[in-house]
């Protein structure tokens, strides 16, 4: 083995001796053809060897605690393309003869084989070996002309192809074994703030993520004409939009005997002339701006400190739209104020036209409503916000959008 593949190194550097620029179409797309099936075929040749080794435990004799482990040193892979390599070793060995024929042959690439094998794993007991064989025959002759993603979905289905009888129950109990492996790898992570930004990441169940998207497809839709977010940014301002109303609610469960609220502490100085950042109860830092912004929601709680640290307050209540006030401010506002937005007033906060922590006073004549991205857009400060002699909020678009600067209202919500 080790002088055919010296030979085959000799074929490479024949090769790479040899400039593409200098071949003409059909040669370029022949040795582009050429160099993918030899690089498959030799991915099935080493996924053999990783088997074996694996076998053996030679890895483990050497001194390393896992074959991962020591392919990581000895090849300078990344520990998850060590362990993606043992896993996938084990999965070809443990697939049908024809599949690793497929793969050495050029049939398949590995990715395809991967499917392949999974499939056939994944197929009842009852099936037999010989539903099994045609199954894996099926595939194979699919590869030619689908990709591994294709492939997988086709191999769902593949029972109804081989052995109609058998498809219905076992998609079923396929159905049934998915549901119990989503629902014990379900998890959502929060990692550690870095630059501004926390990553979520996470896996849910079927019935949680409809739940989830049923929950957030109402508030991706743009806000507006002027709403240049990106389907990402709309849908992450809608799991914030989510939140918010889930603590605005007060029905959640007591944490520490308090209902749960954001408590931003920050010096008075740095609030009112928004020189300085704010801290959260988690230890992560937000921008002057994000805590005057936050500032305007009943879920957060605002702890000033004066210059000796000692608190000055904690969440002054004149300063929440709540009660009448905020049952007398949906009425006027009917959802956000916004020109041209849709959000019903349960998705916005009450924003003080005069902000509160400049001594704007918790009053009707002082306030809007706005939902999450308007809310963020105002705090920005290109657009102006104020309530009209008839006592209607009205907005002052940026020069750039209107020199004039023309007073627009939300008529939406019906409003005068």
């Amino acid at each position: 083995m080790l002088g055919a593949l010296a030979q085959a190194g000799g074929g490479v550097d024949a090769c790479a001796d040899t400039a593409p620029v200098a071949l003409p179409d059909d040669e370029l797309l022949a040795a582009l053809d050429a160099s993918h099936a030899l690089a498959q075929r030799l991915a099935t040749i080493q996924l053999a060897l990783v088997r074996e080794l694996d076998g053996r435990g030679l890895a483990v004799a050497q001194g390393a605690s896992s074959t991962a482990v020591w392919l990581r040193e000895r090849l300078r892979l990344s520990g998850r393309s060590a362990r993606q390599l043992v896993q996938l070793a084990a999965t070809i060995d443990a697939s049908p003869p024809t599949v690793r024929a497929a793969l050495l042959d050029g049939r398949l690439t590995v990715e395809q084989g991967k499917v392949v094998a999974e499939t056939i794993a994944d197929l009842p007991v009852e099936a037999g070996p010989e539903v099994a064989e045609k199954a894996t025959e099926l595939l194979i002759a699919w590869a030619d002309r689908f990709d591994p993603t294709t492939l997988s979905r086709l191999g769902e289905r593949v029972l109804a192809h081989v052995a109609p009888d058998l498809a219905d129950e076992a998609e079923l109990a396929a159905l049934e074994r998915a549901a119990e492996r989503a629902e014990a790898r379900r998890h959502v992570t929060l990692s550690e703030p870095k630059d501004g930004q926390v990553r979520l990441t996470g896996n849910l169940d079927t019935e949680t993520a409809s739940l989830l998207r049923e929950a957030v497809d109402p508030l991706c839709t743009p806000a507006g004409e002027h709403d240049d977010r990106s389907p990402g940014q709309r849908r992450a301002d809608a799991l914030g939009e989510i939140c918010r109303l889930a603590l605005r609610t007060g029905h959640l469960p007591d944490n520490g005997g308090d209902r749960p609220q954001l408590v931003v502490t920050m010096s008075l100085d740095a609030l009112v002339n928004e020189l300085g950042a704010g801290t959260l109860d988690t230890g992560a830092r937000l921008t002057p701006g994000a805590v005057r912004r936050l500032a305007c929601d009943a879920a957060v709680l605002p702890a000033v400190m004066n210059g000796n640290s000692q608190i000055l307050d904690v969440g002054r209540q004149r300063r929440l739209f709540t009660g009448p006030l905020r049952r007398a401010l949906v009425l006027r506002d009917g959802g956000c104020a916004f020109p041209g937005c849709d959000r019903p007033s349960r998705w916005c906060d009450g924003h003080h036209v005069r902000h509160w922590a400049d001594g704007g006073a918790t009053t009707l004549g002082n306030a809007v409503l706005l939902c999450g991205h308007h809310h963020r857009i105002l705090h920005r400060g290109d657009w102006v916000v104020r309530v009209a002699s008839d006592g209607q909020p009205e907005f002052l678009p940026p020069a750039w959008l209107d020199p004039l600067r023309s007073p627009r209202r939300n008529l939406y919500h019906r409003r005068c």
